[in-house]
């Protein structure tokens, strides 16, 4: 499985956005910066996130993106799986594409992709965005702490 860019930025979107919800309105300007993310690339991130049901936007000079729902309601997989497609190793273990094999009823590496696919679905349906909010808090205060010794 490889993360593109694009996924990359929506995850630290959609964790930005985790540190503010359900309060505060995140501006495009701000999240670019914080995130180091280019402001066009992020606008197209925005507008793929709005469209995916994670963001929501309100207009006007006190306006700004925020979470559609609570960040222990989104999980990495959910993100990934929006952004990039399904998590698959080989496309022939994808539920719409397994009689796409001629070779499929007697392949000996089907079993091993599945269990790849397995694993990783395993680890990122499982973690949700309130977690790592929580996880990023710990490692930012045991930075500081180690910076201060």
């Amino acid at each position: 499985m490889r993360i593109s860019y694009k996924t990359d930025y929506a995850l630290k979107v959609i964790l930005h956005l985790s540190d503010s919800f359900p309060d505060r309105l995140n501006h495009i300007k701000d999240i670019s910066k914080a995130q180091d993310i280019p402001k066009k690339f992020l606008e197209q991130v925005l507008l793929l996130l709005k469209k995916g049901g994670f963001v929501m936007s309100k207009k006007g000079p006190k306006g700004g993106y925020f979470l559609k729902k609570g960040p222990e309601k989104i999980t990495m997989g959910d993100v990934i799986r929006y952004i990039d497609g399904p998590v698959s190793p080989i496309s022939c273990i994808d539920k719409d594409n397994e009689d796409s094999c001629d070779f499929s009823s007697f392949c000996v590496f089907k079993p091993v992709f599945k269990d790849v696919e397995k694993a990783i679905s395993n680890i990122i349906d499982n973690k949700n965005f309130k977690e790592f909010l929580k996880e990023q808090k710990e490692l930012k205060e045991n930075t500081v702490l180690d910076f201060q010794i």
